[in-house]
């Protein structure tokens, strides 16, 4: 299978097809990572730049590190650091990169739909790589992967994802990549923190944790953003983690193979107790491995990867 897309913006826009071309690729992309010598050709020639507007530790460094493992050039750079200080324009910016002839730009932004806005206007392929509360396409894909690898399947799972859903962008792309895959999707966490009509999107929500884990093959813990809130949402942080806290306890609920997830940052001691997030059933630093295979899968599959690895 080819893959046609210019841009990878949102999971709702890539087909069951397409996502599971991207989790095949990205299993070939993990193996050049344990090689002594980790790089390959497969992007030489190629300019990525990563347009990050918000801070990042995985997903910018990831992007960085699977673009060099592909033998791209890449150029990092922040609002900080661009003439956007001084009041130039997101479009203005994007077009400005544009003239320098790049292959492909990985945009972070703030604000839901920025992505897609400069995608519409620039011919370099973009790939969203987080835009405010909507989608983060790339951290599902890489939980994606993470399930898969562990569990040999996502169809006929049961996922739970507890937290901070209203503000949680990587939620909603999971609940999206994750339903058109097959899995069955519970969302938990504070009512003030439950997105009005998520329904919608084929998942169910049960408000008690307890019950929302039982039977559970995946735990998705998110962290608390408070950079997005407005106002007070629960009490207090002590009260939280006792209610919606992941600890030994309401983990006995949850399947005895359960696989215990988070895309990070995590709160210790906030959503989730330190004994659980580095014990066992912990998959998180997979996840954070998967991600640069992710996204060597995306960057290689964007520039043509599929057709020719020198195309574009």
């Amino acid at each position: 299978m080819e893959f046609n897309k210019k841009d990878i913006l949102d999971m709702a826009s890539l087909s069951v097809d397409e996502i599971t071309l991207i989790l095949d690729t990205a299993e070939k992309m993990k193996e050049i990572s344990q090689r002594p010598i980790k790089k390959v050709p497969a992007l030489r020639g190629k300019t990525v730049v990563l347009f990050f507007h918000e801070p990042s530790t995985r997903t910018r460094n990831s992007f960085d590190i699977a673009a060099k493992r592909l033998s791209a050039d890449s150029l990092s750079m922040s609002a900080d650091t661009s003439s956007m200080l001084k009041g130039e324009t997101l479009i203005d910016t994007a077009r400005n990169l544009e003239a320098m002839n790049p292959d492909i730009i990985v945009i972070r932004h703030g604000s839901a739909g920025a992505p897609h806005l400069i995608a519409e206007r620039i011919k370099p392929a973009v790939i969203n790589a987080g835009d405010g509360m909507h989608e983060h396409p790339t951290q599902a894909l890489l939980d994606m992967m993470s399930i898969r690898e562990k569990k040999g399947r996502i169809s006929g799972l049961k996922v739970a994802i507890v937290g901070d859903i209203s503000h949680s962008r990587v939620a909603r792309s999971n609940c999206v990549g994750l339903t058109k895959m097959g899995a069955e999707v519970v969302l938990s966490g504070p009512l003030t923190m439950i997105p009005r009509g998520i329904e919608t999107l084929g998942v169910s929500v049960v408000l008690n944790v307890k019950d929302a884990i039982a039977d559970a093959d995946v735990i998705m813990m998110l962290r608390i953003q408070k950079e997005r809130q407005q106002g007070f949402l629960f009490p207090s942080e002590r009260e939280y983690a006792h209610v919606y806290g992941l600890d030994r306890e309401k983990l006995k609920n949850a399947r005895p193979d359960v696989l215990i997830m988070h895309p990070g940052p995590i709160n210790r001691g906030v959503e989730i107790t330190p004994d659980v997030a580095d014990g066992p059933f912990s998959i998180i630093m997979d996840q954070v491995a998967n991600g640069v295979a992710v996204r060597m899968a995306t960057l290689f599959l964007i520039a043509g990867g599929s057709k020719n690895a020198d195309a574009h």
